[in-house]
């Protein structure tokens, strides 16, 4: 795929002997991003916002260096809860590498007893700009990236049978999530900008598995967020997510959020916000909105 080859370029390019010797010299991490330019940890383990990648690498290092947090992120809604736990590492400010482990459970009957869980490993590459500096420039940060997805099965709902996603009219358990993000910085107006285009057929994020009844074909789906800097430690914004319908049994709908972040240190974040996912799965009709709340911790 095209998606591939310009993974496997870009990764040689970062490898290339040309740059080796910079490669050497790296000598730990030199904190030396802007605070807050790493973004914070997305609920799959990119470095972004809450529900979405930008194109930001995560961490603090610079092109000389390289940075890496760990995140732990929960989600309630009223019928569901999300826990996440994952590791992401920058090197270079233009690869990131990432994996996280994502439970979700019923609270509500009849679903009080599902228990879900993905693995999810992630990379991006930054292939153009630079969101922070490239501020005489029209040109956004681009970088291109893919989700690798795995569920575990279907746990809880043993005495109805549905031990497994394709029970519930998914295609497959796994799937990979392919995307590009354009990130921009406007620092005269303390604003940020992203925009991100990613092919998918996951249900759910993946977490009822990948196509369905409905459709089994990737489908391009639109994300965005705008950000604003309250002040050199605080951001506040809206995002939003398109999700596909592809199961008669989940009538899936687009997500948002409104999520303010505050960064005490460079090795800290605490992101707070309200989120609305939409209808998940007929058995529970009720719009699922709830609270946001993620602790990232890194360099």
């Amino acid at each position: 795929m095209q998606f591939d080859r310009l993974v496997i370029a870009g990764l040689l390019g970062v490898l290339a002997p040309g740059q080796a010797t910079q490669a050497q010299s790296f000598s730990g991490p030199d904190l030396g991003k802007l605070i807050a330019t790493g973004g914070v940890s997305q609920v799959e383990g990119a470095g972004g916002g809450g529900l979405t990648p930008w194109a930001l690498i995560t961490g603090y290092g610079t092109r000389d260096s390289y940075g890496a947090n760990v995140h732990l992120t929960t989600l309630h809604t009223a019928d569901y809860g999300l826990k996440t736990a994952g590791v992401a590492v920058g090197m270079a400010d233009r690869f990131e590498v990432s994996l996280a482990i994502q439970e979700f459970k019923g609270s509500k009957a009849p679903l009080d007893q599902l228990d879900l869980k993905v693995d999810t490993v992630g990379i991006k590459l930054k292939l153009a700009g630079d969101a922070v500096y490239d501020q005489d420039r029209v040109l956004p940060q681009i970088a291109v990236g893919a989700m690798f997805k795995r569920t575990h099965g279907v746990g809880g709902l043993g005495a109805l049978g549905v031990t497994n996603v394709k029970q519930l009219g998914a295609t497959s358990d796994h799937g990979i999530d392919y995307y590009v993000a354009a990130t921009k910085i406007f620092l005269d107006q303390s604003l940020l900008v992203n925009l991100t285009l990613r092919a998918s057929k996951a249900n759910q994020f993946g977490l009822l598995g990948y196509g369905g009844d409905q459709n089994d074909r990737y489908r391009p789906l639109l994300e965005g967020a705008v950000a604003y800097l309250i002040n050199r430690r605080t951001v506040a914004g809206i995002e939003y997510r398109m999700k596909p319908h592809n199961l008669s049994v989940d009538k899936e709908k687009d997500a948002y959020d409104a999520f303010v972040a505050y960064f005490p240190t460079k090795n800290l974040s605490i992101t707070a916000a309200y989120v609305a996912l939409g209808d998940i799965t007929v058995f529970n009709p009720k719009r699922q909105n709830g609270y946001y709340l993620s602790l990232q911790a890194g360099f």
